[in-house]
């Protein structure tokens, strides 16, 4: 069988076919498999080693570590998140229950009001990951029997909060702040371009996998960087006799039920490979143009992500330890209010007036990510993820607001600061910092996701829709299947889609 496309997903694939002993040809159109969960040295001569693209771990499960035998260690942070707030001190929720934090809603908020809200939320949260972390490695639950399982864990209420209302009416029951309403709120827009309003329930969608990976929802740091799970995977992959070529340029997938062809361009010229069954890694809106048909409706990410190196953290206005305030999410500007605000901006066609983003400093939780030194000398790396930035808003000048955006987002995060941004930056020889940015249009330039969007499309939920499709990875030919993050329940590094995908050919197979 062939896998298209070299992605973390895809190697999953790759690995759990080989070792039940299938012939595996895997094709990546880069010099390097992985997709967007590599890690990589962007600052010329500088030895840091950042994930590029993919930051943090959480959906993928320990039996695929387990089941692939890889060495894989994923280290939790100290915090879970930091919101500064202009009304005074920062909101800082620790890594582990008790470590301050009633004290810091209390500061916030008055009272130990909310604080025991976002306690009994993020209970119910827990057995709502409990109840349907398992059934992901598992043929698709019906609407029915997912929803049994989840009420017996949790309650009704819970799943009517999750699976049937817009997530923007649960927060504002549930809690009466506004910063603490956008700090839950966030894990519902990462990559969407939503409203928590939104009668789609996109944001719903989003924010379900946020909070359920492995069980716990969790968010790790891979330690060595994201290239190390991907190469991980890949390594597991050859060894059970996967053969894995990259630099190869797919022009064209045929299938017809019963045997597919697979032509691709490699150095050394055209080929034509044959086989019973094809594995698609790449985002369904390229299959669709491999197969010589438009996809339905291209796919268009909401993002950008700037990577920066620093020569120490700054100084936060408020007091709070910057240590501990960027080694988990860094709120800025996610407020409830700022978030909706954003949003209506951004799906008006404009660049919102405020940005929101967050940011990880991920070399305060794996400082070897840093070589040669630079970890004793104070450095450090910050990643910044921003939201509500769809990609039609870079059409008429990627480059342009790429830069305009990128000093936005440093004058914004030096509100909150004691001294400004710039002067912690690392800088080269000839002073320019050490920052890179990469917008939806860079993706889709450099990592064929149409239109950027890191979940290939728009999040599905974890039950079965239609019937038939008994693992989510069907296509309309029985021999083609999906093994990427367009896959029902893929998105995010899980590789559970890759999981499904080889046991719905194995299981195929067999009968």
């Amino acid at each position: 069988m062939v896998v298209v496309g070299g992605g973390h997903n895809a190697l999953v694939a790759a690995g759990y076919l080989a070792r039940a002993g299938l012939s595996v040809l895997l094709l990546e159109r880069l010099a390097e498999v992985g997709g967007a969960a590599v890690s990589t040295e962007p600052f010329a001569g500088v030895p840091a080693r950042l994930s590029r693209y993919s930051y943090l771990v959480s959906l993928l499960p320990d039996r695929i570590i387990s089941d692939l035998g890889l060495a894989v260690s994923l280290r939790s942070r100290a915090t879970s998140s930091y919101t500064p707030d202009p009304r005074g001190p920062g909101l800082l929720v620790a890594g582990e229950p008790g470590g301050g934090t009633a004290e810091a809603f209390r500061a916030v908020t008055g009272s130990d009001d909310e604080y025991r809200r976002w306690q009994r939320w993020y209970g119910e949260l827990a057995g709502l990951a409990e109840a349907i972390a398992p059934t992901l490695l598992e043929p698709l639950p019906s609407r029915d029997e997912l929803r049994a399982a989840v009420i017996s864990a949790t309650s009704e209420r819970l799943w009517s909060r999750i699976f049937e209302r817009p997530l923007a009416e649960s927060l504002e029951e549930l809690f009466t702040d506004d910063l603490v309403r956008g700090v839950v709120a966030t894990d519902g827009l990462i990559g969407t371009h939503t409203s928590l309003r939104s009668p789609t329930l996109a944001a719903n969608r989003c924010f379900l996998y946020h909070v359920i990976g492995n069980g716990t929802g969790d968010w790790r740091v891979p330690v060595g960087g994201m290239g190390v799970v991907t190469g991980e995977l890949a390594r597991a992959a050859r060894e059970a006799g996967a053969r894995i070529v990259t630099g190869a340029e797919v022009a064209r997938v045929d299938v017809d039920g019963r045997a597919g062809e697979v032509g691709y361009a490699d150095a050394g010229g055209e080929h034509i490979v044959g086989a019973r069954y094809v594995l698609s890694g790449v985002a369904p809106a390229v299959l669709a143009r491999l197969r010589g048909a438009a996809p339905a409706r291209a796919p268009r990410g909401s993002q950008l992500k700037i990577n920066v190196l620093l020569r120490r953290l700054p100084a936060l206005r408020d007091g709070t330890d910057p240590r501990l305030a960027f080694a988990g999410t860094f709120h800025l500007n996610e407020s409830y209010r700022l978030l909706e605000t954003a949003y209506a901006d951004s799906a008006a066609g404009a660049v919102p007036e405020v940005l929101p983003g967050e940011m990880y400093c991920h070399s305060l939780t794996d400082p070897s990510i840093l070589g040669q030194g630079l970890a004793e000398r104070g450095w450090q790396t910050l990643t910044l993820f921003g939201l509500h930035l769809p990609a039609d808003l870079f059409v008429a000048d990627n480059d342009a607001l790429r830069e305009k955006l990128v000093a936005r987002y440093l004058t914004a995060l030096n509100e909150y600061l004691a001294e400004p941004i710039e002067s912690c930056l690392a800088r080269d020889a000839d002073g320019r910092p050490y920052v890179e940015a990469r917008t939806p249009l860079d993706l889709e330039a450099e990592l064929g996701m149409p239109g950027g969007h890191i979940f290939h499309g728009d999040l599905d939920w974890p039950y079965d829709t239609e019937g038939g499709d008994r693992w989510g990875v069907c296509t309309d030919t029985a021999n083609l299947l999906l093994c990427g993050s367009g896959a029902r329940r893929g998105g995010g590094v899980s590789g559970i889609a890759g999981h499904n995908a080889a046991m719905a050919l194995l299981a195929e197979a067999s009968s």
